[in-house]
């Protein structure tokens, strides 16, 4: 069996035309971003249409990203933008009062909670770094296993050294400030 090309070249290929190439970020991306959509709490139509908003905004930025080997991360990241921009455009369901709207000074600490979240995980060395970003996006232990090149029975054990890593590091933070 061939190795699979990396991003960087699967996103020239792409960039010059090369339909297998598009056909293969597809395939090799596509799930993740579905997982992303959907995590965001999008029903199965406005996830197609974040999904679909992703790949539009790669073909309009074809030729300037930064970083093509990273292209899966810049791909899950656009997804969530493209998700968010539904569930705000998204009008409040029959019966929502404007007393049930969420406190803006809590959104403004679940966002910075998250960030600072985020920025710990980035912190934390491989596979830990990976295997977080994955179970974030909900894959399962089959998929997270393949996508990490380790057996399915040591996915479980590794994310649970992983998160307890993470857990000490944000104890750590947490006591400084």
């Amino acid at each position: 069996m061939q190795d699979p090309r990396d991003p960087a070249e699967l996103l020239s290929a792409a960039a010059d035309g090369d339909q297998l190439a598009w056909d293969e970020l597809e395939s090799r991306f596509g799930p993740r971003m579905w997982a992303v959509a959907r995590a965001c709490g999008l029903n199965e139509a406005d996830a197609a249409d974040a999904v679909q908003g992703a790949w539009l905004r790669l073909l309009e930025h074809l030729h300037s990203i930064r970083e093509p080997a990273l292209v899966g991360a810049w791909l899950a990241t656009t997804t969530r933008r493209e998700a968010i921009l539904l569930v705000r455009k998204t009008p409040p369901a029959a019966g929502f009062e404007l007393g049930d709207a969420p406190d803006p000074a809590s959104a403004v600490l679940e966002a910075d909670g998250n960030r600072l979240l985020w920025q710990t995980v980035s912190a934390l060395q491989e596979p830990c770094r990976t295997l977080l970003h994955l179970v974030a996006t909900d894959l399962g232990s089959r998929q997270m296993a393949l996508r990490l090149g380790v057996p399915v029975g040591s996915v479980g054990p590794t994310r649970a050294r992983c998160l307890e890593k993470l857990r000490t590091l944000i104890s750590l933070q947490e006591t400084v400030q």
